[in-house]
């Protein structure tokens, strides 16, 4: 069950691909019992799901940092939930980072990566997160499957969109959880209007679960258009870019 990947554009496609060719399945650890994500999202006011990530193809090296204590000062800070980056070669990130975190965090924890194989939500789950990303850019028509198969493995979804025929898509295959990245993961461009404008259309439809925006906010005001529309809003290279991670994040939920 594996979405075909060849047409997949720019970076994505090039990411995607890669992890499609080191999915191996092995003996997994029992996983841990875990908080959910939905429900933490849904607490009043705009939650923030804080990331951890040392780089992106966007930003190149952001910073070395030791997730477990990034992951401490985002929860010092007031998140609701830690984003952990696992694609180790354009994030630098691994399975190992998200076993750390959990063991330590009390927060959901989203497993951030290109999920294009079933064997990583069994993974995700295994190794301590609440959710994992459905980016529907890849997954198409397949969303809803794999969306069937996290619940099945005790495992939330946030389902990623960038464009209103990937939101019908969302929609369809009933995401609770819907993810609007204003950042376009072909060309890497992004544009704060995505998000209000899509999410706008989610509510006239009809979906009543958790909105989440994604990408590119780095100030207080940036996030007003998002108040009482969205239920969350994802934030990471603006956050791994400030001095004081726990400083940062209480200056936007403040």
């Amino acid at each position: 069950m594996r979405p075909e990947l060849s047409h997949v554009p720019g970076v994505l496609g090039e990411i995607a691909r890669k992890r499609a060719q080191e999915v191996a399945p092995y003996p997994l650890p029992e996983p841990p019992p875990v908080p959910s994500f939905k429900e933490a999202l849904l607490l009043p006011g705009l939650s923030v799901i804080a990331e951890v990530k040392r780089q992106s193809p966007s930003a190149g090296v952001i910073r070395e940092v030791d997730p477990v204590e990034a992951a401490l000062a985002y929860e010092r800070g007031g998140a609701r939930a830690v984003s952990v980056l696992t694609e180790p070669h354009r994030f630098g990130g691994s399975l190992l980072d998200l076993k750390r975190v959990r063991e330590r965090v009390g927060l959901p924890l989203l497993r951030k990566d290109f999920v294009v194989d079933p064997f990583m939500l069994e993974e995700a789950r295994a190794f301590g997160a609440s959710a994992a990303l459905l980016i529907v850019a890849l997954l198409g028509e397949l969303t809803g499957a794999y969306l069937e198969e996290a619940r099945r493995l005790g495992l939330e979804a946030l389902v990623e969109v960038h464009t209103e025929r990937e939101l019908e898509v969302a929609l369809e295959a009933g995401a609770e959880v819907l993810g609007v990245n204003n950042r376009d993961l072909a060309t890497l461009q992004i544009d704060l209007a995505t998000a209000p404008r899509l999410g706008r259309l989610a509510r006239e439809r009809g979906f009543g679960g958790v909105l989440v925006a994604e990408s590119g906010y780095s100030r207080k005001e940036e996030l007003k258009p998002l108040e009482g529309l969205f239920d969350a809003v994802l934030i990471g290279t603006s956050l791994m870019r400030a001095p004081d991670l726990e400083a940062a994040l209480r200056e936007l939920v403040g």
